[in-house]
């Protein structure tokens, strides 16, 4: 088992980390054509994607994986870094497969088979190697905390330079997502705090599913799971 996630994680590693790189190149070669000088501003329009931002922190984990692996090691610490990864990879797939799917994003001309590695193939696998990747330790409900911390900081980070910033080619400020742009949604900021209410929502069902799987003893991947936490016997021999 450890053998084969050692190759499928190297393998997701690289598409993933190639789909991200070759979808800045096709964005380039788009801000090229279309005569856009203000790459630097772009750039940063690119990385404010949370899709982009979360394949980035799973090529990061898989990559980590890779190494600690080789170096036989399995951190707690990495569990809990590897909880994140994995709902922020599985939010981004379920978010954009229900809400975005059909529509081209402001980051330039997409990029096919990128685009499906990033959205859909990309959180399938973190998904999977959540459920059945040996050294998942058993995590605490207090995790969920680090999973949304995140996500809550770059709301708040994309409504504020939204408001602040001015794109030329769109007229307005920028928003990475057509649900959080209060200048078109029917119902301005009311419309953006129902689809921010939400996709907070979506994050925290999803940790709490990703924690609820470390936690259980039996099921998909428990036999290769590390439980390091004591069972109700241990503690009641320990207190006595």
């Amino acid at each position: 088992m450890t053998r084969l996630f050692f190759v499928l994680r190297i393998v997701a590693a690289l598409a993933i980390g190639a789909a991200v790189v070759g979808q800045i190149i096709t964005s380039l070669r788009y801000w090229q054509l279309q005569g856009l000088t203000d790459i630097p501003f772009r750039l940063t329009n690119f990385f404010s994607f949370f899709t982009i931002e979360s394949n980035i922190l799973a090529t990061v984990v898989l990559v980590m994986a890779i190494g600690l692996t080789l170096l036989k090691k399995s951190p707690r610490w990495f569990s809990v870094l590897r909880a994140v990864a994995t709902t922020f990879m599985v939010t981004t797939g379920i978010v954009y497969n229900l809400l975005l799917r059909g529509i081209e994003l402001e980051q330039g001309s997409t990029l096919g088979w990128s685009n499906e590695i990033l959205h859909l193939w990309g959180p399938l696998y973190l998904l999977v190697d959540w459920l059945f990747a040996p050294g998942r330790h058993r995590l605490d409900w207090k995790h969920i905390g680090t999973i949304v911390a995140f996500p809550i900081v770059w709301a708040v980070y994309t409504l504020v330079r939204g408001a602040v910033t001015y794109d030329p080619v769109l007229d307005g400020g920028w928003y990475p997502y057509p649900f959080l742009n209060p200048e078109t949604s029917a119902n301005g900021y009311l419309s953006v705090a129902f689809y921010v209410i939400l996709i907070a929502a979506v994050i925290g069902l999803v940790g709490a599913g990703v924690i609820r799987i470390s936690r259980l003893r039996r099921g998909p991947g428990a036999a290769h799971a590390i439980d390091d936490e004591p069972d109700s016997g241990d503690r009641t021999a320990a207190a006595a």
